[in-house]
């Protein structure tokens, strides 16, 4: 017992130990109903947030906090792995800490997709229970089915079971069969404002560029601020 919590308190280990404890006090508040599954999302996927952060690596269609967790028990796994087989053994001395950071590092780099192809395992599952799967699926693919005066019904694109409302303004009208990413949530109507794919994918690269280009220009210019505006969903 003591060699197990002597290698719990162990850095880099102790970071995923924080993590880890953080995580079971949070479901643990989720199952006693203090604290909600869709904590970190947001009704827009236009402002730079974790959830919409999220959605950019590949973890759209589960709540923030669901692949948050995924990802946080792979990486430690992981790190746990790369301190058994590499750090322990080793008298690394002062340089366990630079080559702790780089197993933290490492660790949520390789757990990354790992975690991304597990939730999209467990979308349809969380389809099925719509209460749980409101402002978590911005930022996924429908196909529309029908259209009327306010907008229309889509099916989600990997799972036509579940369906959802879309609202649409006079300028933004989805048509039937096209291929639509769900990009806002308007609690009040239980619908969705949606782009057309290739609108949305568009915006996505033009956001990158323009983050690449303030991080580019930012140092060059002393920290002076743009006035440009971002590219909205």
């Amino acid at each position: 017992m003591d060699a197990i919590v002597s290698l719990a308190l162990s850095f880099p280990l102790i970071f995923f130990t924080a993590l880890l404890a953080l995580t079971v006090v949070y479901w643990l508040l989720v199952l006693i109903r203090l604290a909600p599954v869709e904590l970190f999302e947001h009704d827009s996927l236009r402002n730079d947030t974790l959830a919409s952060a999220l959605v950019s690596l590949g973890f759209a269609g589960v709540p923030a906090s669901m692949a948050l967790s995924a990802l946080i028990v792979l990486a430690a796994a992981l790190a746990l792995a790369a301190e058994l087989a590499l750090l322990g053994p080793l008298p690394l001395g002062f340089f366990r800490v630079p080559l702790g950071l780089a197993v933290i590092w490492a660790a949520f780099a390789l757990a990354s997709p790992l975690a991304a192809a597990l939730c999209r395992r467990l979308h349809r599952r969380l389809h099925r229970h719509p209460a749980l799967s409101k402002r978590c699926l911005l930022g996924e693919r429908v196909r529309v089915t029908s259209v009327d005066g306010e907008g229309g019904t889509a099916v989600m694109d990997d799972d036509p079971a579940r369906e959802v409302r879309l609202r649409g303004k006079a300028d933004n009208r989805p048509r039937v069969g096209e291929v639509r990413v769900l990009v806002k949530y308007l609690a009040g109507q239980e619908a969705y404002r949606s782009v057309r794919e290739e609108h949305y994918l568009d915006a996505r690269t033009r956001l990158v560029r323009l983050h690449l280009l303030e991080r580019h220009e930012g140092p060059m210019h002393g920290g002076s601020g743009h006035n440009g505006s971002h590219p909205s969903a």
